[in-house]
């Protein structure tokens, strides 16, 4: 765990907005490089399902974008599926039947809505939710809603950064990551 932490960590970076006024500068995460470093993309997956080794999931779960990202990966490393959560899911068909959810605020103060086709998440499926990273907990809280609707059950959720504040929720969620916030310097 210690090669990916590592490698994680070495390529990211705080960025900040040219300021409007000099006390407004605005700083946010730019972690974009992960994706270009194939050891990241290699070693992602089994480190986030290594962070619960003592269960064992059915399918994995995660929210465009990018945990439809890093979802895969895990899926893969496990050998099972992957259930893909859409924001402002569009439906194809009247007999396309999806669970809907909407999020607590989110880091932005929005309320997402996100949704689950029927058939992506079977009755008495173990489901681990996997994304990037944490900040409200608002996505993983919807979903944690969505597998209840598909009478399945929440394992827990897999991140690369906690950056939450509530520790009930982290607690709730059954969440945990291979970064804390406080490990990316500012």
């Amino acid at each position: 765990m210690s090669g990916i932490r590592t490698a994680l960590t070495s390529s990211f970076r705080w960025r900040s907005d040219p300021p409007v006024w000099p006390a407004e500068r605005t700083h946010y995460a730019d972690y974009t490089s992960w994706w270009r470093e194939p050891a990241i993309l290699c070693g992602v997956g089994p480190a986030l399902s290594e962070l619960f080794p003592e269960i064992t999931p059915t399918v994995v779960m995660g929210t465009e974008s990018r945990g439809c990202l890093l979802g895969p990966l895990v899926a893969a490393h496990l050998g099972i599926g992957f259930a893909e959560v859409r924001k402002r899911a569009e439906r194809a068909s009247d007999d396309d039947v999806w669970f809907v959810r909407r999020t607590p605020p989110d880091y932005r103060g929005r309320n997402l809505e996100l949704a689950v086709r029927r058939s992506a998440i079977h009755v008495g499926d173990q489901v681990l939710f996997v994304d990037d990273w944490a900040a409200s907990g608002g996505q993983a809280l919807a979903c944690q809603r969505l597998v209840a609707d598909a009478e399945a059950s929440w394992l827990g959720a897999a991140v690369i950064v906690d950056g939450l504040e509530s520790s009930s929720t982290r607690r709730r969620l059954n969440l945990r990551a291979i970064l804390h916030l406080r490990d990316l310097d500012r």
